[in-house]
């Protein structure tokens, strides 16, 4: 009895402390339309589709890089653009932190598209808002889904490196460290489970998978033979991998791989191992529309995590620096 007590206590601390999170999140956000900036730059969004077309048209990879880029600004101290930052003299950014290191791409994209709007409206569209749309339009170029992006972010004059390290997950997390990252930025386990499916497309690194395809049990025999082909024990390290069988397609394929025990990375096979998200990923698996609305409302509430407003932030004419 004591020990039921115990547990009811702290799954009420939990959702409290995750409710809390959600009330914050929409507090903050308040003040960001899909509006903001109809007077000030009427035309920007046609200037950032045509440029990630581009982008994804040459290489159909650069979507779901585009797309990671956002996800690891948003979850380091807010959708603030901290992650563009360049390492300085006297200023250390984000992208050498271990998630982001020779990982994050995309970068020169985000420049042309700035470039592009310094001239049209100078001063006006933030690099975080940027990020925001730049998601949306890859995820659509790609076949998936689309969502109303909220704009009126202000770019961070700071990053923060040990955040980095530690509020993205990593490729090793066991299902109860993904759901407690996903918890502490306001996400429901389902919401995780959704925004999970972004994998299903890109590709990785074999340095990235390469322990799983080695000591994991959850994984399809030939799955694993034919990718220690291509990824050996030792070296081959930089050796891409398609993280799903549609690597160009935003379509549900990554749940159904999942349930076949061909999960690309041990994390996303975690979703799939026995434990309390087997049974959504069922539904994502069965259901491609479920899917992606899902994940275009949990895009959505993403994009509102901690926004700088106002005098709280700048608009940077370089996303790289700060004015």
């Amino acid at each position: 009895m004591l020990m039921a007590l115990s547990s009811f206590s702290s799954l009420f601390k939990l959702s409290a402390f995750t409710l809390c999170l959600s009330i914050l999140v929409e507090s903050s956000s308040g003040q960001l339309s899909t509006s903001f900036y109809s007077t000030t730059c009427p035309n920007f969004r046609s200037v950032i589709t045509r440029a990630v077309n581009a982008a994804v048209s040459k290489e159909a990879r650069m979507g779901a890089s585009l797309l990671r880029l956002h996800f690891h600004d948003c979850f380091v101290n807010g959708c603030d653009a901290s992650v563009l930052l360049d390492d300085t003299a006297n200023f250390i950014g984000e992208k050498t932190a271990g998630p982001n290191n020779n990982s994050l791409r995309g970068f020169e994209v985000i420049d042309t598209i700035k470039t592009q709007l310094e001239r049209m409206c100078p001063g006006v569209v933030s690099c975080s808002d940027i990020l925001s749309a730049v998601a949306r339009d890859s995820v659509v170029t790609l076949g998936g889904p689309s969502w109303n992006v909220l704009f009126g972010r202000r770019d961070s004059t700071k990053a923060n490196l040990n955040a980095a390290n530690s509020n993205l997950p990593s490729p090793d997390s066991s299902l109860s460290a993904l759901i407690s990252t996903f918890s502490n930025k306001g996400f429901t386990v389902n919401e995780m489970v959704a925004l999970s499916g972004a994998h299903t497309i890109g590709q990785v690194r074999c340095s990235v998978f390469r322990k799983r395809l080695y000591n994991d049990n959850n994984i399809n025999s030939s799955f694993a033979t034919s990718l220690r082909a291509h990824c050996p024990s030792s070296g081959g390290d930089d050796n891409l991998s398609p993280l799903d069988a549609s690597p160009a397609s935003f379509d549900n394929r990554y749940f159904n791989n999942l349930i076949n025990q061909r999960g690309l990375l041990h994390s996303d096979q975690e979703l799939f191992n026995g434990g309390s998200t087997d049974a959504q990923v069922r539904i994502y698996a069965s259901n491609r529309a479920t899917f992606s609305r899902d994940f275009a409302n949990a895009m959505v509430k993403m994009g509102k995590i901690s926004p700088l407003i106002g005098s709280n932030g700048q608009v940077r004419t370089n996303c790289r620096r700060t004015n």
